[in-house]
Parts: structure tokens; sequence; C-alpha cells
């Protein structure tokens, strides 16, 4: 704790270089006190649960120290848009050891929440309360497979923040715990134009020796879950109404996705409940995911079941569906083609048929196979060899009693 003040003074000069990026001269840093993060954090570090701590711009632990919070904590994040974001960001030479409990789950929330010491949830942001402060992002060494190379700059930081790459070869790379941790009323913005915004949880490159595991995302405005290669297993997820895609995985994610539920709603404009994507470039490409055990519901007909597009490959199973309008409820799978004589490209179809693509024991309406071809159309051959690929069973789905008392979900009785 008594670190936090040269962290703060030392983000002053750091937060310079994003605000003058557009030729005009920095405004004064907001004032800090001695529960408000700000910068960097290069030294272990320790949040407790007795006062309550605030984000102020984009906080990031590097140098190999690790930040341990207290369970019972709670972290607030300032408002700020686009770079200004608040954020909590595990730099991949960082770590962060964040094991908070049932009876004393660790919540990340806005500064305008209501909500204080002791509390499991405030009174006065609801579901329909998003986009007030950023997100966290934790960061690793694990494989990835961006368009280029075998690193990347994550989603949702700018360009300028050097410690914002991830990816390596490490596939066991340990970034740290995060358990039992509720992150609500966050996502914002950085680029539009790029579509480069902050999620609930962003995961880069993270590796299997990291854990991950009762998660709650609630009201975000961007996705909840994002799996940016890596090899981290993720369970007892719980990701409710979000305004973009509740879990999605790009860059040949190669962990496993176990025991989630997902609720999606036209209310908070959500897009997705599963996006999947394979891998983006030539390295590290064989990677596969595993999506199991989830039951994944619309709370009012919006949202749509799920798009498996750029070469997802990897296998779903035990997974079920209800409650969307009808034409929402299809799994989408993409198919692309060589536009001068319409032959088959690799894509998600190309990997259904292959078996690259598996789906067992689903429970959904049904298939859809699409393509962005202008030249080509899916022939009825095509739609039928993916409807015989796709096991459609009774999934057992996943209960609700892992989010019981500790999720805010659950507190609002919208479970």
């Amino acid at each position: 704790m008594k670190k936090i003040a040269k962290y703060a003074m030392f983000f002053s000069a750091l937060s310079l270089g994003f605000m003058s990026c557009d030729g005009n001269e920095p405004t004064e840093p907001t004032p800090v006190a001695d529960n408000v993060l700000s910068g960097l954090i290069e030294e272990d570090m320790t949040l407790t649960k007795d006062i309550i701590w605030e984000l102020n711009g984009r906080v990031i632990v590097t140098n190999n120290a690790t930040l341990t919070i207290e369970p019972g904590t709670i972290i607030k994040g300032r408002d700020g848009i686009g770079a200004n974001a608040s954020v909590l960001m595990i730099a991949a030479d960082g770590m962060i050891d964040a094991e908070g409990t049932a009876s004393e789950p660790i919540i990340f929330t806005s500064i305008s929440d209501n909500i204080e010491l002791g509390q499991m949830f405030g009174t006065n942001l609801t579901q329909n309360d998003a986009q007030e402060w950023g997100g966290v992002v934790i960061l690793g060494k694990a494989p990835i497979s961006p368009d280029a190379g075998t690193v990347a700059q994550i989603e949702g930081v700018p360009a300028s923040q050097a410690l914002g790459q991830y990816g390596g070869t490490e596939a066991t790379h340990n970034s740290g715990i995060l358990k039992y941790v509720s992150i609500r009323h966050g996502g914002q913005t950085i680029d539009a134009a790029a579509g480069n915004d902050i999620n609930g949880l962003t995961l880069g490159g993270v590796g299997s020796g990291t854990t991950i595991s009762y998660i709650e995302i609630f009201a975000n405005f961007d996705d909840g879950i994002e799996f940016f290669g890596g090899t981290v297993n993720a369970s007892n997820l719980l990701v409710y109404t979000v305004g973009d895609d509740a879990i999605d995985v790009d860059q040949a994610y190669a962990g496993t996705i176990s025991n989630f539920r997902v609720y999606t709603s036209a209310a908070a404009s959500s897009d997705e409940a599963l996006e999947i994507d394979g891998p983006e470039g030539a390295e590290n490409a064989e990677g596969k995911f595993t999506i199991s055990t989830g039951t994944i519901t619309s709370v009012d007909g919006g949202g749509f079941a799920g798009d498996f597009k750029s070469k997802a490959q990897g296998t779903v199973s035990n997974v079920s569906w209800s409650g969307f309008d009808a034409g929402n409820d299809l799994v989408k799978i993409r198919a692309s083609y060589n536009d001068a004589d319409c032959s088959t490209k690799t894509d998600s179809y190309s990997n259904l048929v292959a078996g690259d693509l598996a789906f067992t024991n689903v429970a959904v309406e049904g298939v859809e196979v699409y393509t962005a071809s202008e030249a080509c159309t899916v022939s009825t051959e095509a739609q039928l060899a993916a409807e015989a690929e796709i096991n459609v069973g009774v999934a057992s789905g996943f209960s609700i009693a892992a989010f019981s008392f500790w999720t805010i979900s659950s507190n609002l009785e919208l479970l």
C-alpha cells in the first residue's frame, strides 16, 4: 500500500503520452488518493477488503509483480472513455492472485455503483447499465495464431502501450488466479472504426497454468469474455446480457470452456451467445477449443444462438439453447468458396464435414450454413451435410446453483 503514491505519480507522467497523441497539450492529471490505483504496479501489492479501491485510468501489473486481492474486496473503475478508460491489466510479465469465495466474492464495478463495503450489490444500477468503466485484461505468453507472427497487441489497449503485447511459446504459462470474481457494468470502445473494444474479461495468450473459475460478467457493453488464443481452461462462467457476444473465441484458442451459463437479451443489444473463430495466421494454427456443458438462454428472444466462422475448429458438447426468437435459434456455420468456380475453401463448414469442428449432444433448433461470397451460394447438399454432422440431442446443460448467492444476477433474482 505504501507504493500507491509512487504509482500514481508515475502514471501522471505516463498518461501524457496517451493524451497528447492528437497534438494537444495534456490536461492536468486527476488528483488521486491512497485508495486510488493508477499507472504501473511494478512491485508486489495487496488490495485489502477494508476499503473500496478505485481504478483511475489504465492500471498495469508488470515487472514480475503480483497483485493480490483479498476475498471480499470491491474495486470501482472511474469514468473515462477511449484510451482513458479505467482498466485493470495484468501484463504478460505480471501476475494476479484474486481468489474470492462464495461468501466473499471479489467485485469489480463502476464508481457510479453505490455498493458499499460488505455488500454483494448496490441499489442504483441494473442489467441495463453498461459502459460505465473499462474491464479486466489478463495477458500471457501461451501460443496464439494472429494474422502474422506469434505475438500481437491486445484489443482494448492503444497500440502505443507496449505492455499490451501477448503470445509466445509457453503453453503452460501462469498468469495467476481469478476465482469467485464478479465484473459489472463495464465495456468501452477504444477505436470504433477498428472494432477495438474493452470486454468484461479479456484473456490474451493466457496459459494453462492460470486458474479462471467462478466468474460473472454482468451488463457489459461489449463482449462478456473473449479468448485470444492461449491454452487456459475456464470453468463455472456466467455471462448476463452483454451488448455484444457473450463468449468469443479467436486465434486458435486451445483450452476448455466448461460449466457455463449465458443469457442474451434484445434490450441489451446482445449479438451472438457464442462467436467462435479459428486461427488467423499460419503460426500456431493447430489449436482446437473445447466448449462443454453449458446452458444458453435468451431472456426476451433477442440475441443469436451462435456463429462459427473464420475456420473455427474444436468440439462443442452437452450445450443447450432456448428462448430465442425464430430465426435467431440456429447455430450458424460459415462456408467460403473460390469465386471463380465455387469450389470450397477452408472455413468452419469444411472443418465441420472433415471432423475438425464437431458438435455432440447439443440441444439447438438447427443449423444454418451461410457464406459471405457474392459469387457463390450455399447448396442444398452443403446444408444437408452440415445437418448430418451436428448431433442434436438432449443436453443437460449447466445448473444455476453454482452462481447462487454470490452473483449480482442471483441477488437481483434474474436467474
